[in-house]
């Protein structure tokens, strides 16, 4: 679907698309703790303060760290002005928890939950989820106490502005936008993964000459070994190189054309049920790979569940309209509790950076608004 739920800043700071964890299988970020370094080195001073409530540097610090993290991890930068936006989000969080309920608090718990599980279900396991969150060098505690603080803001914010959606906008988005319910082809593979370059290096460098060809002598020996019935899990968890697949015997999240290497990809999808490929080369390394099933292109119902979410197609689709209203309605309820909570950025050079964001943000609406007319 081509409407997204609001996700969690946390979250995201951490999340990479099945086609980045597999396009870069094993290669981890190698991820120092800057945030705790820079604490070490200049304190933590208070950089927000407001009725009720102060964000510390390193607060702000552990977030733009992590999403540094995962940037590298994908050969990456990060936008400019992504810490001041990072800094927004955390003071619209803080301002909507003062003004948070027990009942918002229990939603927000439900909804953090649901994304974490959905976040390990992506990554095809739990022992593949710590692995990414070490690399960004984020615990799982602190990953769920970020998403459920975002998520219980976000249930606050949304009972304020008293944002609804009826059936009968639902039943028109639906009827109007056929494309967002559109399904692609989608292929679900097991993978052995031999790699032919230094996932440790940024770009990944070949090995040498001779390492490259006893890889290929390996990965000849285990398609024999494959050919002649073993066992394509257990040989994936002996063998493999990805560790984003191996202690999950290779298995993959499903995914539809478009997101793997060309390689991959042409030889996932011209195999049929249970068949093993050939050896397969791409600029990673060696593969195996072992098509466990496709599910072919089709239109989603607005009865049937989300495969990310387990909620329905409808319920999801409520959330996301709701969604794009709070959006419209949020900047200028912010930026009310803002003055009413006598917000103040202590921080000279990031009050200059929130400052200039807010300028952007009245000159981009005022674009939007021209061109709507």
């Amino acid at each position: 679907m081509k409407f997204k739920l609001i996700v969690s800043s946390a979250l995201a700071a951490i999340v990479i698309s099945a086609q980045a964890a597999t396009e870069n299988a094993a290669m981890p970020a190698a991820a120092t703790n800057t945030a705790d370094s820079m604490t070490a080195l200049f304190g933590d001073p208070d950089i927000v303060k407001g009725d009720g409530f102060t964000i510390k540097r390193s607060e702000l610090d552990q977030v733009v760290s992590s999403a540094k993290a995962n940037a590298a991890a994908q050969n990456q930068e990060l936008p400019a002005g992504f810490e001041a936006s990072v800094l927004d989000q955390l003071i619209s969080i803080h301002l909507l928890l003062q003004k948070a309920t027990d009942d918002d608090r229990a939603a927000g718990k439900a909804d953090a939950d649901q994304q974490y599980a959905a976040l390990v279900k992506r990554f095809g396991s739990e022992a593949a989820f710590q692995r990414q969150l070490l690399a960004v060098g984020m615990t799982e505690i602190e990953l769920r106490a970020k998403a459920a603080q975002e998520a219980t803001a976000k249930a606050a914010l949304k009972r304020m502005l008293n944002v609804t959606v009826s059936d009968t906008e639902l039943a028109e988005y639906y009827t109007n936008h056929p494309a967002d319910f559109e399904v692609p082809e989608t292929a679900r593979v097991q993978h052995i993964l031999l790699m032919t370059v230094d996932p440790s290096t940024r770009p990944p460098t070949p090995l040498s000459t001779n390492m490259i060809a006893l890889k290929r002598e390996r990965i000849d020996e285990l398609l024999k070994r494959l050919r002649n019935g073993e066992d394509f899990s257990t040989l994936a968890k002996q063998y493999s190189e990805d560790p984003g697949s191996k202690d999950n015997g290779g298995d993959l999240p499903e995914f539809p054309r478009g997101q793997m290497l060309p390689e991959f990809e042409a030889a996932a999808f011209s195999l049929t049920n249970n068949q093993i490929s050939d050896v397969v080369t791409t600029v990673y390394g060696f593969h195996i790979i072992k098509l466990l099933g496709k599910k072919p292109a089709h239109t989603l119902t607005l009865t049937e569940k989300s495969q990310t979410t387990n909620q329905t197609i409808a319920d999801e689709l409520r959330d996301a309209l709701i969604n794009g209203k709070i959006r419209k309605q949020a900047p200028d309820f912010i930026k009310q509790l803002r003055t009413e909570d006598h917000l103040e950025i202590l921080d000279a050079n990031l009050k200059a950076e929130d400052d200039a964001l807010a300028a952007a943000a009245v000159s981009q609406a005022a674009s939007a608004d021209s061109s709507a007319k």
